[in-house]
């Protein structure tokens, strides 16, 4: 079965990277683009793709899956519309595939609930550079013996969320192993707000932008005489493919919500 996909954000690096992606794929078809204003008809009428590139591109999401009737929709838009358009996705029977970040808690919460209750699958997922998630499950098992951590992670200078979805995802996935406290001397005092960055259970948090950067983390683990790193780099957007079409297969098996790929992969 060919699976139907429409895509959010296409005119962005990562959507560019990603209509690719679904075109070459034999078992997936681009049926339809859903963007914010109107950029013409087609694929080929935004001047960033082929003339061959005839998909069609809609601003409303009802009329795209009314003439189109997407399988799953690939959200790579920004955190000020993804919760909205994940949720009338899962509302409408089509299968979110999230790379955006910037859900809050209770977005997650109550997104999670939803796709439960009606048995639709989703997958949001911080990261899908499967280095990158390696990296994380790594820190995870690590976290057991070094507990001492602090993240950093780089990335472009137009992203828009700091800290980034894949070091909260990090540190979330650190936290089950590691117990919770504070680090560094317990009269630590900052002479500049925000020096050591921001606190998660203790752990600290530390976000670089910068032009020239993609996304980049390192994980240190610091220990008796010894400094463990852990670190994961994406030189370009292709890095994330892999994990983008891994993901539009595996939500058509899902009734659920999943967070993150590592939940996914073996």
């Amino acid at each position: 079965m060919t699976i139907r996909v429409a895509i959010a954000g296409a005119r962005g690096r990562m959507g560019q990277e990603a209509v690719h992606t679904i075109m070459k794929n034999p078992e997936m078809e681009l049926v339809a683009v859903l963007d914010y204003k109107e950029v013409g008809k087609t694929l080929a009428d935004t001047k960033l793709f082929p003339q061959s590139y005839s998909t069609p591109v809609f601003t409303d999401m009802v009329a795209l899956h009314k003439k189109t009737k997407p399988d799953v929709l690939v959200d790579l838009t920004s955190p000020e519309s993804v919760y909205q358009h994940t949720s009338q996705a899962l509302e409408l029977g089509i299968r979110p595939v999230v790379g955006t970040t910037g859900f809050s808690d209770e977005e997650l919460e109550e997104l999670t609930k939803y796709a439960q209750t009606n048995k639709v699958g989703c997958i949001i997922a911080p990261n899908f550079a499967i280095g990158a998630i390696l990296m994380m499950k790594f820190a995870e098992q690590a976290a057991k013996y070094l507990p001492d951590i602090e993240i950093i992670e780089m990335h472009h200078d137009q992203k828009l969320d700091a800290p980034s979805g894949t070091a909260m995802k990090t540190a979330h996935m650190i936290s089950a192993r590691r117990e919770m406290h504070g680090q560094g001397h317990p009269k630590e005092k900052e002479t500049m707000a925000g020096a050591r960055g921001a606190d998660y259970d203790g752990m600290r948090l530390h976000s670089v932008r910068l032009p020239g950067l993609v996304a980049h983390q390192q994980v240190l683990m610091g220990g008796e005489g010894q400094l463990l790193t852990i670190r994961h780099d994406s030189f370009n957007r292709g890095s994330f493919m892999t994990g983008v079409a891994l993901s539009v297969k595996k939500v058509m098996e899902l009734e659920k919500l999943v967070y993150g790929l590592e939940n996914i992969i073996d």
